[in-house]
């Protein structure tokens, strides 16, 4: 049939045409599903300090201190004080917690995971705009691939044979899961 032969054209086409798209979200896609465990935009590198007990009167003087014996340079962005004993101070990709009165504390040093903060931009459409068409495109591609796709075999290795089976399975387990968690 002439329809096949079509059908198994833009398959292979739009399937070429959607790799690089393809491998961007599954990455991104992992990444954010286990958002719980991990950062999938950044690493974040604590270190514990002592910098010894600050005499200072006031906030501003400890944080000037506390600065300075860590030679950072940098002008703090902010500063908190969720308790009494404890002082944070904020810089641009750095947090410092310290007790004031003992010196100890830690710092914490933020980075961007550089190509996967990037993936998932994109995947999460942080980019909105024209990126929101052609994600939806893609979405669109996607979707005939999956159809296309059933359509790709004959006979006992296509749909009307283990396809049949396997489409099957594909649409229950997503359902289950849906199942046992929303409802159960």
């Amino acid at each position: 049939m002439k329809w096949r032969k079509w059908n198994n054209i833009l398959h292979r086409d739009i399937g070429y045409l959607t790799v690089g798209l393809t491998i961007i979200f599954a990455i991104s896609g992992i990444a954010v599903n286990h958002v719980d465990d991990w950062n999938p935009n950044f690493t974040i590198d604590k270190t514990a300090i002592n910098v010894g007990p600050i005499k200072a009167a006031n906030k501003k003087d400890i944080i000037r201190e506390v600065l300075n014996r860590l030679d950072i340079k940098e002008k703090p962005e902010g500063s908190f004080k969720p308790n009494p004993q404890t002082l944070q101070i904020f810089l641009e990709n750095i947090k410092i917690e310290i007790n004031p009165s003992t010196g100890m504390g830690e710092i914490e040093r933020i980075s961007e995971r550089p190509l996967l903060r990037d993936f998932n931009y994109l995947h999460l459409n942080h980019a909105k705009n024209v990126w929101t068409y052609f994600s939806d495109l893609y979405a669109v591609a996607l979707l005939f691939l999956a159809i296309s796709g059933m359509f790709v075999l004959k006979g006992r290795k296509g749909l009307a044979g283990r396809g049949k089976w396997l489409v099957g399975f594909g649409i229950i387990v997503p359902y289950l899961f849906l199942l046992y968690y929303k409802y159960l």
